[in-house]
C-alpha cells in the first residue's frame, strides 16, 4: 500500500494520553516560560531519556516531563501541538486521556487542566474540524480513595467528560482493585475503559470486563493467550485499542513482524490502531499506520477494517460512526 493511502485514510484515535504527546521542545518552551529546572540541559538530552524499555522506566521521565505543566495556558499548548500533529495524520475524531492526579498532586487545580484541554478541543474542532472526547484516567498504582477523589473532581464537569479511564503501572495493581470506583462511575453515566492486558495476564482482561465492566478495552494483547477471552471479546464486539509503536518500545513485542494485530483481526476482533505516547515511542498514529501495515503486509481490506473500526470503537453517537463509515468508504473510492 501506498503510504500516503495510509496517512490519508480517515481515522479515529481512541488510546492517546496528552501527557504523552509532549515532544521535547515544547517541554523547553513551558519549563522556561513557569521557571521550572529540568534535569535536561537540552533538547537532545530529553529525547535521549525516552531510550527505555519498561513501562516504569517509560512512567518515570513520562511524570518528570508533565512536572513542568502548571497553568491551564500549559495545557492548551501540549492539546493544540497534538491536533496539529493529528491533522496531518487525517484524524478526524478523537478520544484523549489525560491524568489528573498526575497534576493535582502537584498542587495544579483540576480545573486548570481540565479547562486547558477542553478550549483546546473546541478550538481544534473550529479550525480542524476535527471532533472530541475527554476521558480522564485513574493512576492504577495509587489508592482507591485516591480515585475516588477523582471523580468528585469530575462532578462539575460531568456534561463535558466522556468516561473514565485505568492507566500506569499495570502489575501488581488488578482491575478489580478499583471496582467500587468503576461502579460509581458508571452510576454517574460515565462509560468506561482500562488499560488491561499490556503487562498483565489474561485474568486482567477478564477482570476489565467482568469486574469493571468497561465499554471498551485499552491494549488487550495478553487476551489472546486466552481462547476463552478471544470469544468474550469477539462475541461483545469489544474495541481494543492497539498501539503498535508502543508495544515495540516496551518490548510487549520483539519485532512488529511478531505483532498480535493481524491475529486479531482474523480472530474477528475489533482490534483498532493508536500512538498510546506518541513523543516517546517514536510516532504518531498514521506513523502506527505505516509500521504495522508494512511489518504484518497487511492487505487494504484489513487496514481500511481497522480505520473503520475505530469509529465503531468510539463513543459517537450512531449516526456519526455512520457519517464517518461513509467517509472512509468514499476516501477508499476515490484512492
Amino acid at each position: 500500500m501506498d503510504e500516503s493511502f495510509l496517512r490519508g485514510l480517515p481515522k479515529a484515535e481512541l488510546h492517546l494520553h496528552l501527557e504523552g504527546s509532549f515532544e521535547p521542545e515544547l517541554m523547553f518552551e513551558i519549563a522556561r516560560r513557569n521557571r521550572v529546572d529540568i534535569p535536561f540541559k537540552t533538547i537532545e538530552d530529553v529525547r535521549a531519556a525516552y531510550c527505555f524499555s519498561n513501562l516504569q522506566d517509560f512512567l518515570d521521565i513520562y511524570y518528570r516531563g508533565a512536572s513542568v505543566l502548571l497553568a491551564e495556558q500549559d495545557f492548551y499548548d501540549l492539546t493544540f501541538a497534538y491536533l496539529i500533529r493529528a491533522r496531518a495524520d487525517a484524524v478526524r475524531h478523537v478520544e484523549v486521556f489525560f491524568d489528573p492526579q498526575t497534576h493535582t498532586m502537584r498542587g495544579v487545580p483540576f480545573a486548570a487542566v481540565i479547562g486547558g484541554i477542553l478550549r483546546a478541543l473546541a478550538d481544534g474542532e473550529t479550525a480542524f474540524g476535527i471532533t472530541s472526547k475527554v476521558i480522564p484516567c485513574i493512576l492504577r498504582h495509587l489508592s482507591e480513595d485516591d480515585a475516588f477523589a477523582v471523580l468528585r473532581q469530575l462532578e462539575p464537569f460531568l456534561d463535558l467528560v466522556a468516561g473514565v479511564g485505568l492507566d500506569s503501572s499495570e502489575l501488581g495493581h488488578p482491575p478489580e482493585k478499583f471496582a467500587r470506583v468503576f461502579a460509581k462511575a458508571k452510576a454517574m453515566g460515565l462509560k468506561l475503559v482500562a488499560h488491561a492486558g499490556e503487562e498483565g495476564p489474561p485474568e486482567y482482561v477478564w477482570q476489565a470486563l467482568d469486574v469493571l465492566k468497561v465499554d471498551r478495552l485499552d491494549h488487550g494483547n495478553r487476551a489472546l493467550d486466552d481462547a476463552g477471552l478471544i470469544a468474550r471479546l469477539a462475541q461483545d464486539k469489544t474495541a481494543l485499542t492497539v498501539c503498535p509503536l508502543s508495544n515495540l518500545k516496551l518490548c510487549v513485542v520483539e519485532d512488529l513482524l511478531r505483532h498480535p494485530l493481524k491475529r486479531m483481526l482474523d480472530l474477528g476482533l475489533r482490534a483498532t490502531v493508536n500512538s498510546d505516547d506518541p513523543a516517546y515511542f517514536g510516532g504518531y498514529v498514521g506513523d502506527n499506520y505505516v509500521a504495522v501495515a508494512r511489518a504484518l503486509a497487511l492487505s487494504q481490506a484489513e487496514i481500511v477494517q481497522v480505520a473503520k473500526n475505530g469509529f465503531l470503537g468510539s463513543f459517537l453517537p450512531d449516526a456519526d460512526i455512520a457519517r464517518h463509515l461513509r467517509t472512509v468508504d468514499a476516501f477508499v473510492a476515490g484512492g
